[in-house]
């Protein structure tokens, strides 16, 4: 019953949280003296497809970050470590420095199936990898690391035989940035972050089990070769669409469940829920800073390592103190 009143009161506080900077960041064009026909377009076409975006992308970055690190056994796994964000990214990067002239206006339709392509072969790959390493949880790791490595030297490449303006393109990117969106990119990417999230947080009563260990849970019924497969995919998915039309960010999967963990215990039913209310609300502090300082938009990983790095450090001593 207690941990019921928790989980409630957890949920209640993070989506009044979320709604008050969601109004936050659309109060930013509403207190404004301009005219309110161009308020309305600017909220419909713009403000509205960013804050969608920053709770989609902060959402999926968040519940994958914990369901890594449930699934394999590892507190620092998270979609950057184990190499999902940089299949997505060497995809992405291939896309905007070698995408000829006649297909620049449909790069932002290609780019989301892409990233997604990409998510997913380097998902398959690291998976294969780590069967053929007895498939266990540190051999994923170690297979992420490889192929991050080797992505971001894919990277490094691509940057030697590129022009000044896209290696701009490229860098900002790189960095993260939730202002590249649209309507028809957010239908095409949306759907699959939802479908992500929605596996994700129906699987937690099932990660629960797996605490008490994989004979454990398989006598309580739960399949966990399939589970760890399935988890991995719905992972790849969900944040092979997020770098699509956010970029590579950093530290949110690392960051979110860690922080909770500490605060609400390790029951998935609470955690999942929690991590992705919190992961928005943490994207969108990032627009709300980013709509404050109107002269220069603010890369979204440089404020997510910024606010992080400290947090994680706390987190961390936290839990070595307890």
């Amino acid at each position: 019953m207690h941990t019921v009143l928790k989980g409630r009161a957890a949920t209640f506080l993070l989506c009044s949280v979320t709604f008050l900077l969601t109004v936050g960041v659309l109060a930013t064009v509403w207190l404004t003296d301009s005219p309110t026909a161009l308020k309305q377009h600017i909220t419909l076409q713009l403000q509205i497809p960013l804050i969608v975006t920053a709770i989609l992308v902060g959402s999926v970055l968040a519940v994958s970050g914990a369901t890594l690190q449930i699934v394999l056994r590892n507190p620092l796994a998270d979609p950057g470590i184990i190499g999902i964000t940089s299949g997505a990214s060497l995809v992405a990067a291939s896309l905007l420095l070698l995408t000829p002239l006649w297909a620049q206006p449909y790069l932002h339709y290609i780019l989301p199936l892409g990233c997604f392509i990409g998510a997913l072969i380097t998902t398959f790959v690291i998976y294969r990898l780590a069967r053929k390493l007895l498939g266990s949880a540190v051999a994923v790791i170690l297979s992420g690391i490889a192929i991050s490595t080797l992505s971001g030297a894919v990277i490094a490449w691509l940057y030697m035989f590129s022009d000044a303006q896209s290696l701009r393109n490229l860098t900002f990117w790189l960095m993260g940035s939730v202002y590249q969106t649209t309507w028809p990119i957010l239908w095409v990417s949306g759907p699959l972050i939802v479908g992500s999230l929605w596996y994700q947080i129906r699987q937690s009563a099932k990660f629960n089990r797996l605490y008490a260990g994989d004979l454990a849970a398989l006598s309580g019924g739960v399949n966990v070769q399939r589970l760890t497969e399935r988890s991995l995919i719905a992972t790849a998915v969900g944040v092979g669409a997020a770098v699509s039309i956010a970029g590579a960010i950093a530290f949110v999967g690392l960051l979110v469940p860690h922080i909770l963990r500490l605060i609400l215990g390790h029951d998935n039913r609470i955690l999942l829920p929690a991590s992705a209310l919190c992961g928005a609300s943490l994207l969108l502090v990032v627009v709300l800073m980013s709509e404050l300082t109107r002269a220069i938009t603010l890369p979204v990983s440089m404020i997510t390592a910024t606010l992080g790095g400290p947090l994680l450090i706390w987190a961390l001593l936290k839990g070595q103190l307890r």
